[in-house]
């Protein structure tokens, strides 16, 4: 029984009100709200080179011959009229100078209704539209289909394999390649890939390109990392176009210094100088820098210094098991990879004129004795194009066989540059094959 002193307000001790139970979280230490703020910090980083418009997606080139810098200015009764009356007069000049390019001289003057069906396209390089006036500097592209029959030039180009383009810009110090829209960028990705023998790898700089081809990528020489990469964007191996400006003062002339490298290890092919008088002409400059390097790559291809890294293709194993099993030397030979049997390929440079001097080299090429094949890798008509000859034989056997055809050969690694006796003297390392 309950005594009174502990029964209060007439209830027992055990049917009273219990005391506040207070919760506690545990203590925060200063490391902790550190190391909170630097994930957000970080992740923030994350978001903001992502998200954003930093990149231009490239030009799709379908293989179009292409003429620029085409200058028009006419007059006519209202803008409509003489703007139309410009395209026109621009197609007529720019057949003209696509076939001179192609053949020298004049070419057949064709109507209108005829160079509407050759022409694909026509792209505004700059323009000024009065009430009756019509100024512009066009670039005109005709149909390679329609109007290499019309040109009598058919063929098409041997390209390199696919490498990835990397464009760096130098500018105020500070390198970039995708973190903001450049006009470095910007003209790789204008630039028309169709005659050109490199086949260019081009991304449009949005998404992860700004954190996985950083400026500081091309400086690692990891080879697992780079292989990650080329697969991920489906090439062979990489190119580093870099271009350094300096200007002189805002509103002043701008100095541009362009290199071409290549590969993991950032290998220097050539480099040269280019001016722009003010900063209006700076993309006329970086368009003219791009046309440049690719000539520079393209030239290192077809002598042979632009070529694959070997460490950046991974072989398959040889399987242990079956050679352990193996029994005799045939055997083992059999689970071997055994390489391909055939003629070596060297390449052949050559000038060509005219349409017809293409068609006389390649008969010439593969009339001579061990030739099992001969075809242009590289058509410069007005220029010297560059032809792949399959030879069973050295090099010094394929050119005693051009000397005796009344060629002057010079011999530079696997590459050849012949020209008919009385003429130009062949450039290049003479002396004989490595």
């Amino acid at each position: 029984m309950a005594r009174p002193y502990q029964i209060g307000l007439g209830f027992p001790e055990q049917c009273r009100q219990k005391g506040a139970v207070t919760l506690s979280l545990p203590s925060l230490r200063p490391i902790h709200v550190v190391f909170a703020l630097v994930l957000a910090a970080f992740a923030a980083v994350l978001v903001a080179q992502i998200e954003g418009e930093r990149g231009i997606a490239p030009l799709a080139s379908q293989g179009d011959f292409e003429v620029k810098d085409i200058r028009v200015d006419v007059a006519g009764p209202n803008a409509d009229a003489a703007r139309a009356t410009g395209w026109r007069l621009a197609q007529r000049l720019a057949w003209q100078s696509l076939w001179k390019r192609t053949h020298g001289g004049n070419g057949p003057a064709l109507g209108d209704s005829v160079l509407d069906g050759l022409v694909s396209g026509i792209e505004v390089q700059q323009e000024q539209i009065g009430p009756n006036r019509y100024i512009a500097t066009l670039s005109v592209m005709f149909d390679r289909a329609r109007a290499g029959q019309a040109l009598g030039v058919s063929g098409q180009i041997r390209r390199s394999p696919p490498l990835l383009v990397i464009p760096v810009l130098w500018d105020s110090g500070t390198p970039m390649t995708f973190e903001r829209v450049t006009p470095w960028q910007k003209a790789w990705a204008e630039f028309r890939i169709s005659d050109s023998p490199i086949d260019y790898v081009r991304t449009a700089g949005d998404g992860p390109d700004s954190l996985l081809l950083n400026p500081g990528q091309i400086g690692r020489r990891g080879r697992n990392w780079w292989r990650i990469l080329l697969d991920l964007y489906g090439a062979a191996d990489v190119i580093m176009p870099i271009a350094r400006i300096e200007r002189s003062f805002p509103g002043g002339p701008i100095t541009g210094h362009f290199s071409a490298r290549y590969g993991p290890d950032n290998n220097f092919i050539g480099d040269f100088t280019l001016r722009a008088a003010t900063p209006a002409d700076l993309p006329k400059m970086m368009s003219d820098a791009v046309a440049r390097i690719d000539q520079l790559y393209a030239g290192a291809l077809a002598d042979g210094t632009l070529r694959l890294d070997p460490s950046l293709v991974i072989e398959e194993p040889v399987n242990a098991v079956e050679i352990e099993n193996a029994v005799g030397l045939e055997a083992i030979l059999g689970v071997l990879p055994a390489d391909t049997p055939g003629a070596a390929s060297f390449s052949v440079q050559i000038e060509t004129p005219t349409t017809a001097s293409v068609g006389e080299a390649q008969a010439m090429l593969r009339g001579i004795p061990g030739v099992s094949a001969a075809s242009t890798s590289s058509l410069a008509l007005g220029g010297t194009s560059v032809m792949q000859v399959g030879f069973s034989g050295t090099i010094e056997q394929l050119r005693a066989q051009l000397e005796g055809r009344g060629y002057s050969v010079a011999v530079s690694g696997n590459t050849l540059r012949i020209a008919r006796r009385g003429a130009s003297p062949p450039a290049g390392g003479g002396g004989g094959g490595q």
